[in-house]
């Protein structure tokens, strides 16, 4: 971690010099997994500046977990609040993060209220509409529990751990539903928890959702395609998001950085995708696929210019890559299945010898779809 803040700029992190920029736009970058390794070199092996290269990776989790993240200052100045960040909700709702790497010594929370306090007076949060959290470099915080328990803001302020939030951020990118996405961010906001349905929801929410990764066959509509029993060998599901990112990051010669399970988005947001697995059907032609395509994922694409649509059918090695200007249409012909209040389409990609087709209701008449999938060596000139 020392290394890579070294090698940017002058190699010191101070207050809007080049070195802080140069590392946040790296860490823009980077795979979630790194992130959670460079806090822990942070931590466990603490060099020169550590506590404030800490202050902008938290702020990078901030940013995954979807939060609209503005970094704060390195150094507190006379006359100015002192907060490491300010992450803010759709809603409206306005996080001042503050990061520690310990809890070793007391924490004035009458300064932390006290920046909270100054934002409200310049108008840049609401006080009915914000609260603090506090980040630690550490999950023993029973002294530091205590102490906010006993204090007048204790319904202002939140606790957790760097490990915790790591978790959350994981947690988040394993998950699609926006419902599920918003009990993760209501997490991080103070609220009176004797009752702890908001917990178990997020909890039951995130298992839920992995049963439905993938539409059941079961599942097909009225009249839809039948799933002819597989011969052999009952195959297992393999996860292959991140190789086909990977595959998909030299096709669009941009780095992808994880949002949700199936979302991605470049570091600068102006490229959106969702790409989507599935294991080898026998619905239609030589061989099939078979995907889920949910109104939520057509709302994240619709927020940027130049948004995509991936399947990746039965390996990294078979994705198709579709443009949303192409893809939106097809909609309207296709499958959709709806029961407890959740609706999505189904894309049913298919192989009948040379060519591939998108399966659409009977009547309506299926779309080749031959051109979109990428070739092996198309790919790695890329």
């Amino acid at each position: 971690m020392a290394q890579v803040i070294a090698f940017a700029g002058s190699g010191k992190l101070t207050d809007d010099g080049e070195t802080s920029k140069e590392f946040r736009e790296f860490l823009n970058h980077v795979p979630s997994d790194v992130l959670v390794r460079y806090a822990e070199d942070c931590l466990k092996d603490p060099f020169p500046d550590s506590g404030l290269a800490l202050q902008d990776i938290i702020n990078q989790v901030g940013r995954r977990l979807g939060f609209d993240v503005l970094d704060g200052k390195y150094r507190g100045q006379k006359g100015q609040p002192g907060q490491d960040g300010i992450w803010r909700l759709r809603d409206g709702h306005a996080i001042v993060v503050e990061v520690k790497t310990t809890d070793a010594y007391r924490i004035d929370l009458g300064v932390l209220a006290g920046y909270r306090n100054s934002l409200v007076a310049a108008g840049i949060v609401a006080a009915d509409r914000s609260s603090n959290l506090i980040v630690v470099g550490r999950q023993d915080t029973g002294d530091l529990e205590a102490q906010i328990r006993g204090s007048r803001h204790a319904w202002d302020i939140r606790l957790i751990s760097v490990d915790s939030l790591m978790r959350l951020m994981r947690l988040k990118e394993t998950v699609e539903a926006p419902q599920t996405v918003s009990r993760i961010h209501a997490i991080l906001v103070p609220k009176e928890f004797t009752r702890i349905d908001a917990i178990v929801d997020i909890v039951f929410s995130a298992a839920e959702e992995v049963k439905q990764a993938e539409p059941d066959p079961g599942e097909a509509p009225l009249n839809g395609p039948a799933e002819r029993p597989e011969e052999g060998p009952k195959f297992t599901p393999v996860s292959f998001h991140d190789a086909c990112a990977a595959r998909l990051e030299q096709q669009l010669k941009t780095t992808l950085v994880r949002q949700t399970r199936a979302s991605y988005a470049s570091p600068d947001d102006k490229i959106r995708l969702t790409c989507s697995i599935s294991k080898k059907h026998h619905f239609a032609g030589d061989e099939a696929y078979w995907f889920a395509f949910h109104p939520y994922y057509l709302e994240f694409l619709t927020q940027t210019k130049r948004a995509y649509v991936a399947f990746g059918c039965g390996s990294e090695q078979q994705i198709f890559l579709v443009p949303l200007d192409d893809f939106r249409p097809w909609l309207e012909g296709s499958y959709t299945t709806e029961k407890e209040g959740r609706l999505y389409w189904h894309v049913q990609i298919y192989r009948d010898g040379s060519k591939w087709w998108l399966k659409r209701r009977q009547g309506v008449g299926d779309i080749e779809v031959t051109k979109f999938l990428l070739t092996p060596r198309a790919a790695n000139q890329r």
